[in-house]
């Protein structure tokens, strides 16, 4: 189970801490404003989407969608996450809950265009994220898709190349992904490469 007490106490500074990381071009967030803008621009291809954030952290990507007229949905375990995130999106519904337990109960009541995850599905184990995703693509309307952004790579030779780069700097505790090892259960899944780090993958249904 995740610590939201921790992700608490990192919570007003998450973006700025984010920001440092980008503009250095430093892992781990290196790319992050590109994966951000990408899926962000996919998203708003379809005026009004229906959107589900898992792990939205402090609203930073969902709060551009929902002021641009996107219904948003999601779910964070970080109380102090979601006060920040709700201040953003007054509209917005958003919900408390540890993801890699399974999602709360009334966003599995419903469908969405988008479904999206960015820096967040990386706590969960490879085996939880091929069952967490079964779950999420029931839960898209047709034509509807998933975006993560993340800590990601095509292979498990680049993940673990960048691991040996970074060194003492690589979280142990964090499990990255393999676009051609998720492959194995959803052939349909793209990668687009954005840094030496990161990148966006993508399921459609």
């Amino acid at each position: 189970m995740l610590d939201n007490k921790g992700f608490d106490l990192w919570a007003d500074g998450y973006d700025r801490a984010v920001g440092v990381s980008d503009e250095e071009n430093t892992y781990p967030f290196a790319g992050y404003k590109e994966v951000l803008g990408i899926i962000y621009r996919t998203v708003m291809e379809k005026p009004g989407a229906s959107v589900l954030d898992i792990g939205f952290g402090t609203g930073t990507l969902t709060a551009k969608l929902y002021e641009h007229g996107c219904a948003i949905y999601g779910q964070d375990f970080s109380p102090r996450m979601i006060e920040l995130a709700a201040r953003k999106m007054p509209g917005a519904h958003l919900f408390r809950g540890d993801f890699t337990q399974g999602l709360a109960g009334p966003l599995q009541c419903r469908k969405y265009d988008y479904i999206v995850a960015t820096y967040s599905l990386h706590h969960m184990t490879d085996e939880q994220k091929v069952s967490f995703l079964r779950v999420l693509y029931g839960l898209l309307n047709e034509n509807g898709r998933i975006l993560i952004g993340d800590v990601a790579f095509e292979t498990r030779a680049e993940l673990d190349r960048c691991r040996q780069e970074a060194g003492s700097e690589w979280d142990e505790d964090e499990i990255y992904f393999a676009a051609d090892e998720l492959r194995r259960d959803f052939p349909g899944l793209t990668f687009t490469r954005v840094s030496f780090c990161a990148g966006v993958l993508t399921l459609a249904r």
